[in-house]
C-alpha cells in the first residue's frame, strides 16, 4: 500500500501486438477493457517502421482513450535497411521487423516503470525473453479462432512426426480433442515447410508454451469443444498448455467520425425492412479479380435482393440480414455479436480454416461452392446463396442460431459472464501481487521493533 497522501497505484500491464491492423485492433479494444472495466493503467507497444498507415495513425490518434490507457511507440524501423527487396512474403517482413524494432524494447519497458504483465500476440514471441531478463510475466493473446490455436498448439509435435508437406497428407489432421481440419483448409504460412515463413511461423509457435496464460479472443459457448481439449486433453496437459483465458468476443466500437456517404449509407439502411440487407466487404486486404468482381455484381442483382458493398460495415444497422465475408476472425466475431448470419468467401492466412468452423461447426453461415476447374465464383452460384440466406429454408436454421449466440455474446461480457469473470480474476491476481509488493516495500522503509 502506498505510504503518506500519495494515491493508491493502478498495477500498469504493457501489450504488444505485431504489425497490421487485425493484430493491432484486437489488443487495442483488450487495452481498453482492462482499463475501463477492471481499473488497471495499460500500455499499447506499438512497432513503427518508415511506412506510414494512415489507418493505424487514425486509431491510435482516438480522442475517445480512457485516461489510463497510453499509445507507446517503439523507436521507427527503416524497412529498407531491414527487408531485402526480394522478400515480399508478409509474415517474414512482420518478424524481421518486429526482431530489429525489439532491439530497444527492454529500454522503454524500463522507461515505462517496468509493468506487471506483458501481453504480445502471436507474431511478437521474441519478447518472450526480454521478459524473462526483467522477471515480468509474458502473456500471449490469440487474435483467431480456438480451433487455430489448438491446431498452432500441436503444429510442434506435427512437425517433428511428419516428414513430408503436410498438403500432401492422405487424411485431414486429426488435433487432439478438436474436430480435425481439412488439407485443402490449411494456411498459407504451412503449405510448404522449406520456405522462411513457415520457419518463422514455426519459431513463434514453438514458444506459446513459454506463456503464463493464453488470452483466445472467443467464449464457452461458441467453441466449447476446442476450449475443452486444450484445458482437459491429455496431450495440452503433457506439453503443458499455458492456462487458456476465453474473454471475448472482443471487437472494434466504431469511434470515427461518418463521411456523408457514410451517413447517407445509414439513413438508407434504417428505412429498410429489418434482416432484408446483404452486406458485402472483405476486409483490409481482401482484393478481387475484375471477372470476380462482375461475376459478384452480377449475383447480387439477379438474386433480387437489396445488399450494399460497402468498405467498412456498419453490421449494427437493423437492415443487416446478412454478410458477405471473407472470414477473417474479427470479421466473423463482429457478425455474431450482431446476429448477421454469413455467406463465406474465404481469400487468405486461416480464413478457409474459419469458413469449414463457422459453417460445419458453429453454424452460422452458408458456404459459396466453386465449380470444379474455375478460378472464381458464378453469379449462379453467389445468387443461390444469397437467395438462401435471406429467403430459404437453411437460412431461417443460420439466423436463429446466430442470433442465440448473439445473446451469449452479450452474456459473457456482462459482469456475470464468463468472459468478464475470467478477466476480472486475472485482474485481481495483477492487483494483489502489486499491494503486496507495496507493502513488502513499505516495511523495507518503515521498520518496525
Amino acid at each position: 500500500m502506498v505510504i503518506g497522501n500519495q494515491a493508491i497505484m493502478k498495477p500498469h500491464v504493457a501489450l504488444l501486438p505485431s504489425i497490421g491492423l487485425g493484430h493491432i485492433i484486437p489488443l487495442f479494444e483488450f487495452a481498453k477493457r482492462l482499463v475501463v472495466d477492471h481499473g488497471l493503467r495499460v500500455s499499447l507497444l506499438v512497432i513503427t517502421t518508415s511506412e506510414p498507415s494512415a489507418a493505424q495513425d487514425q486509431l491510435l490518434s482516438s480522442s475517445h482513450l480512457p485516461p489510463d490507457f497510453h499509445i507507446v511507440k517503439l523507436p521507427p524501423v527503416d524497412v529498407d535497411k531491414v527487408i531485402r527487396i526480394d522478400d515480399k512474403l508478409l509474415l517474414t517482413r512482420i518478424c524481421v521487423l518486429a526482431d530489429e524494432s525489439f532491439r530497444s524494447l527492454k529500454s522503454v519497458l524500463l522507461a515505462i516503470g517496468k509493468p506487471r504483465a506483458l501481453v504480445v500476440d502471436i507474431f511478437t514471441t521474441q519478447a518472450f525473453d526480454v521478459c524473462k531478463d526483467l522477471s515480468i510475466p509474458a502473456y500471449l493473446f490469440l487474435t483467431t479462432s480456438v480451433i487455430f490455436s489448438a491446431f498452432v498448439l500441436y503444429l510442434p509435435k506435427l512437425d517433428s512426426e511428419v516428414e513430408g508437406e503436410f498438403v500432401d497428407l492422405p487424411e485431414p489432421i486429426q488435433v487432439p480433442g478438436c474436430t480435425p481440419i481439412r488439407i485443402e483448409d490449411l494456411f498459407d504460412q504451412v503449405r510448404n515447410r522449406k520456405i522462411d515463413e513457415y520457419k518463422w511461423f514455426l519459431y513463434h509457435m514453438s514458444r506459446l508454451t513459454l506463456a503464463s496464460g493464453l488470452f483466445l479472443n472467443s467464449w464457452e459457448d461458441l467453441e466449447p469443444v476446442s476450449i475443452n481439449a486444450i484445458k482437459e486433453n491429455p496431450f495440452y496437459k503433457q506439453i503443458p498448455a499455458p492456462p487458456v483465458y476465453p474473454i471475448g468476443p472482443l471487437i472494434k466500437k466504431e469511434e470515427t467520425v461518418p463521411t456523408t456517404t457514410d451517413i447517407e449509407c445509414l439513413e438508407w439502411l434504417d428505412k429498410q425492412p429489418p434482416d432484408s440487407v446483404i452486406f458485402v466487404t472483405f476486409g483490409s486486404g481482401g482484393t478481387l479479380s475484375m471477372e470476380q468482381q462482375t461475376e459478384l455484381a452480377w449475383g447480387l442483382e439477379l438474386s433480387q435482393q437489396r445488399f450494399i458493398w460497402v468498405v467498412r460495415k456498419p453490421t449494427d444497422a437493423t437492415g443487416a440480414g446478412g454478410f458477405l465475408s471473407h472470414c477473417g476472425w474479427h470479421s466473423s466475431l463482429e457478425s455474431i455479436a450482431h446476429g448477421v448470419p454469413m455467406i463465406t468467401w474465404p481469400l487468405y492466412a486461416e480464413q478457409r480454416m474459419n469458413m469449414t468452423l463457422l459453417v460445419e461447426e458453429i453454424g452460422v453461415a452458408v458456404k459459396i461452392e466453386m465449380e470444379v476447374g474455375q478460378t472464381f465464383y458464378r453469379r449462379e452460384e453467389i445468387e443461390r446463396v444469397v437467395r438462401m440466406v435471406m429467403e430459404g429454408e437453411e437460412g431461417k436454421v443460420i439466423r436463429r442460431r446466430v442470433k442465440e449466440l448473439k445473446e451469449s455474446a452479450a452474456k459473457s461480457l456482462d459482469s456475470n459472464g464468463s468472459s468478464y469473470k475470467l478477466l476480472s480474476s486475472l485482474a485481481k491476481q495483477w492487483k494483489t501481487d502489486l499491494t503486496t509488493k507495496e507493502d513488502e516495500i513499505a516495511e523495507q522503509d518503515f521498520p518496525t521493533g
